[in-house]
């Protein structure tokens, strides 16, 4: 855990390469500071910044906010054997910013096997896409049947990539019957309201989405 400050909550966001990650930092980012919440990311990529480069880009928050970890190997090993890397950033920030809320953790696109250690996050979110195949739910990997939140994402290529999103939403259901999922396309902003809501409530933020 971070150093005597158990009040910042630390959300980790995983899921395969070109999924949407990094996009849905980009997305949650302004909507919780809206609300209120002091917000800072880390990123997480092989050898590069690249992530971190695109969120301190995007404009959505203060570059200074945002930190990159170069994992250096397979990218779960930074978010579940051996995080201390990431726990070291997450101190820095934490020094940094005193009024601190909420760390956005972005692991590095991996496999449907990725998982974060509680040691590193209280809440965390796994993203896949219909353009992946709509045969992912039914693959049971442990990262979709173990995160706190689940968003299959980009339902807008569903038609074109020959996705069924009800066998989708059947097989998440039969997947994950107590945890909650939710069909996004983050580029236009469709399922946004009930992610920032289900994600605001399971991570237990105090928040006025008003």
């Amino acid at each position: 855990m971070v150093d005597n400050d158990d009040r910042v909550v630390r959300i980790g966001i995983g899921g395969p390469v070109g999924s949407g990650k990094t996009k849905l930092v980009e997305t949650l980012v302004p909507r919780l500071t809206h609300a209120g919440l002091s917000v800072a990311v880390i990123t997480n990529d092989l050898v590069t910044e690249e992530d971190a480069h695109r969120v301190r880009r995007s404009g959505v928050i203060d570059p200074a906010r945002v930190l990159a970890v170069e994992t250096g190997a397979c990218p779960h090993t930074a978010i579940r054997e051996d995080p201390s890397a990431n726990l070291a950033a997450a101190q820095r920030l934490v020094r940094q910013f005193e009024d601190l809320d909420v760390i956005l953790i972005e692991s590095g696109g991996d496999n449907l096997a990725a998982t974060f250690t509680s040691d590193l996050v209280d809440y965390w979110v796994f993203v896949i896409d219909t353009a992946a195949g709509d045969d992912i739910p039914r693959k049971n990997g442990i990262g979709l049947l173990q995160a706190d939140l689940l968003v299959v994402n980009k339902i807008d290529l569903a038609p074109l990539v020959g996705a069924d999103l009800e066998a989708m939403r059947r097989d998440c259901r039969a997947a994950r019957p107590v945890k909650p999922t939710v069909f996004t396309d983050l580029k236009s902003g469709r399922g946004l309201d009930e992610l920032t809501t289900l994600l605001v409530d399971g991570a237990m933020l105090t928040v006025s989405l008003a």
